[in-house]
């Protein structure tokens, strides 16, 4: 086995886990309607998360073409995907009780930490891409340092923002641009 199949099986794992928790507390929702009242803007982020985890899983392939490796760069992966993983342990926790079985309510309660990893996720990308190369980050379009920007500045906003209207149509802007930018920019790898 090859160090990148080894590195791609190690973050393989901690995204199926990502996914997973996603899928389980969507699962768990249809499965007990009565239980919790579900929130719209709640289930958005949980699918803009999916989005965010299939882009990853896309993305990282271009790591085969890394030549060398260090454990520090193993491990800023480890954490990146981390990072992913958290993001749904928020979204999804193993009850919302403390706030009267209501989606809304939770994820209000925990947008700061929502919000925070979200926006740290999005710097940690742009140290992605340079991992793959200073030719690989150069060839980035210009809309790419101008997506994460935007996406990290809007991030800290939305931690101390608690308008719902504002949120709804965060989720809205990010799921819309999320599939255009994977449609526009990775329709196809060579």
């Amino acid at each position: 086995m090859d160090i990148f199949s080894h590195i791609k099986s190690v973050i393989g794992i901690v995204l199926g886990l990502s996914i997973a928790k996603l899928l389980q507390g969507t699962v768990k929702l249809i499965q007990h309607p009565g239980r919790t009242k579900p929130y719209w803007v709640h289930l958005g982020w949980a699918l803009y998360i999916f989005l965010l985890l299939t882009h990853f899983w896309w993305w990282e392939y271009r790591l085969k073409d890394l030549s060398a490796w260090s454990f520090q760069a193993y491990f800023f992966l480890i954490l990146f995907i981390t990072m992913y993983y958290t993001l749904c342990a928020l979204l999804f926790p193993d009850d919302v009780k403390d706030y009267d079985d209501k989606w809304e309510e939770y994820f209000y309660s925990r947008k700061k930490w929502f919000f925070g990893v979200l926006a740290a996720s999005f710097v940690a990308d742009i140290l992605d891409t340079w991992l793959k190369g200073k030719d690989y980050f150069l060839q980035a379009t210009w809309e790419y340092p101008l997506r994460n920007s935007l996406h990290f500045v809007l991030c800290i906003v939305a931690m101390w923002v608690s308008n719902r209207k504002f949120h709804a149509t965060l989720v809205i802007f990010f799921i819309l641009y999320e599939l255009s930018y994977i449609w526009r920019l990775f329709d196809t790898l060579s």
